[in-house]
């Protein structure tokens, strides 16, 4: 099985720019090279911040530049979002407790989709009814399952995004850890890093942003550092037995060079 992660992408009204570069073109980028380079992936998934101001134009952007995608596009909101406005042009992905919150079949196992989101606040939430929710789909739906999230569950040492992690890790833990033999991978954004890790034993990964790239400033304590490293978004392959994740640079503007031989 082979999945597509995308993250952060940060739509915004056609010619305004975030940190410098164009989200609408670079989107538009990612999903072309995807696509083409991967049509035989079971499903995208993109892990929030999908619009950089939470807006209905945005959303609606959103929809139209998916309308002809060949294969299941599923959604979580971030810290970015807005959830009733983004349940308004996406009602499919609410779950009855009216978090945007959503499973997905998958050709092996199910993906489940979280709602991290907190109003006024770029921390991420998860509250007990999310979790209550949650704990039920992992008791219910048959494994293996790969979970997709915006907010990062476990610090990354970087003072200013360490303060906006999942605020309720521990919660979110309590949900996950009783059946963390069903739990494959944890899939997360908001970082704009590519980053990998295990949270209660659990692998967890994140591509960069398909728009803006941070910069890992451990020294920080009261700012965030950007760059221009490449753009990026994850190829997932998985087996029953293995779950393998790239990161595909596709902002790369340089050689590539062919070998022969080793």
């Amino acid at each position: 099985m082979k999945l597509l992660h995308m993250t952060d992408i940060h739509l915004r009204a056609p010619g305004e720019t975030v940190d410098g570069h164009d989200p609408i073109a670079n989107f538009q980028r990612a999903l072309d090279h995807a696509l083409q380079q991967h049509p035989d992936a079971a499903a995208l998934i993109i892990t929030g911040d999908l619009s950089d101001r939470g807006s209905a134009e945005d959303y609606g952007r959103l929809r139209a530049m998916l309308a002809e995608a060949p294969i299941p596009v599923h959604y979580c909101i971030g810290n970015h979002d807005d959830r009733a406005t983004f349940l308004a042009e996406f009602p499919e992905c609410a779950c009855p407790e009216g978090f945007a919150q959503s499973t997905a079949p998958l050709p092996l196992g199910h993906a489940i989709m979280l709602d991290t989101f907190g109003p006024a606040s770029a921390a991420g939430h998860f509250c007990a009814r999310r979790a209550a929710w949650l704990e039920q789909q992992l008791h219910s739906l048959p494994g293996p399952i790969w979970i997709f999230m915006h907010h990062n569950p476990v610090p990354i040492e970087v003072a200013p995004m360490d303060r906006i992690m999942l605020l309720d890790s521990e919660r979110f833990a309590g949900a996950v850890v009783p059946h963390k033999d069903k739990i494959r991978h944890i899939f997360h954004g908001h970082c704009h890093l590519h980053l990998n890790g295990a949270f209660h034993g659990i692998p967890f990964s994140a591509p960069r942003s398909t728009n803006n790239a941070a910069w890992p400033d451990f020294a920080a304590t009261s700012h965030y550092s950007g760059s221009d490293m490449t753009q990026s978004y994850s190829v997932i392959f998985a087996t029953p037995d293995t779950t393998m994740v790239h990161m595909v640079e596709f902002g790369y503007q340089g050689e590539i060079r062919t070998f022969s031989g080793t």
